[in-house]
């Protein structure tokens, strides 16, 4: 067997081979490319006749690593991807302090010729590739429309603060009522009718809010506000990136739930039959789940999601 541990970046990664003994048989630089990963490759084989005794083990490193771990799996070749955390506490045991490519590709390597027979491999698929993008692309949405709600509420404080506690503010119809009229002042100023249109009518869809144009137009009127175009007109810009945010949120969710059930279908089944589990929650855990074979059993997938508690007898803190 020939144990490869590489440290992959964003151009350049190296690569630290080891025989069963733990005896160095050769180290490589190469570009995080095509022509690398074929020099990668025909070194690789200089060594074995047999791409099945290989085992390589990489860092997972945000997106850098994935071609390679793909490419490799590709050619038949046992790859493993490991936590960066249990590495640097691996890498703690030396005395050495020094860290280089070089040095963190030995010890990817020598982790991996340690531990080799309790470590997992995860298959490589890309459909089970694409629908972890979906759900971590859904996930960022929504934060940053959560970050835009909260901007959307500080403003509103200052525009129209009575505003929000007498009618639901992230409502379609709300939300565009607000860009079109975005403070106390606007709506002071503007004609009733206006106000009554805004609260009704949605690019020609009839949506109603749960409050009259005469309610918001008088506590406009006795609002204490500050006045600030200003402010006005970020509000109203943050209201349509908003809007923009949870449509491109929907989109998503749909082509998520649609990729899950035509490639997971029997997965998403079982998981939805729990009550409170919707399609949209199970199509996001069986996304960052994979395939649930990896597992041998479920304390391995409650470790996996991050919930393995930890004991701490008393007398030890």
């Amino acid at each position: 067997m020939v144990f490869v541990g590489i440290d992959v970046s964003k151009d350049y990664s190296s690569a630290q081979g080891l025989d069963r003994e733990g005896k160095k048989l050769f180290y490589l630089d190469f570009p995080t490319n095509g022509e690398g990963f074929s020099r990668f490759l025909d070194r690789v084989k200089r060594q074995v006749e047999d791409l099945s005794e290989v085992m390589v083990a990489m860092e997972s490193t945000g997106c850098y690593h994935i071609n390679l771990f793909a490419f490799l799996c590709s050619e038949g070749i046992v790859c493993m991807v490991i936590n960066p955390l249990l590495i640097a506490n691996f890498a703690r045991l030396s005395l050495r302090k020094t860290k280089t490519d070089k040095k963190d590709a030995l010890t990817i390597a020598q982790f991996l010729l340690a531990h080799h027979r309790t470590l997992s491999q995860v298959s490589y698929s890309q459909s089970s590739q694409d629908l972890k993008d979906l759900a971590r692309e859904r996930e960022s949405l929504a934060v940053m429309i959560a970050g835009l709600k909260n901007d959307v509420r500080r403003l509103l404080q200052m525009t129209f603060p009575e505003l929000e506690h007498r009618c639901k503010l992230f409502t379609e119809t709300m939300l565009r009522f607000l860009m079109k009229f975005p403070s106390a002042r606007a709506i002071h100023s503007a004609k009733a009718k206006e106000i009554a249109k805004a609260l009704i009518h949605v690019e020609g869809k009839r949506k109603r809010v749960w409050i009259s144009a005469q309610e918001i137009i008088a506590m406009a009127k006795s609002s204490v506000a500050a006045e600030s175009v200003a402010k006005e007109w970020i509000l109203s810009d943050k209201i349509e990136t908003l809007l923009y945010l949870e449509g491109k949120k929907k989109r998503i969710t749909e082509v998520l739930v649609e990729a899950c059930r035509s490639t997971r279908v029997e997965d998403l089944d079982i998981i939805t039959s729990v009550d409170g589990i919707s399609t949209i929650t199970g199509s996001t855990f069986l996304a960052e789940l994979g395939d649930i074979k990896t597992f041998s059993s479920s304390k391995h997938v409650i470790a996996f999601a991050g919930l393995d508690p930890s004991i701490r007898p008393i007398g030890s803190i």
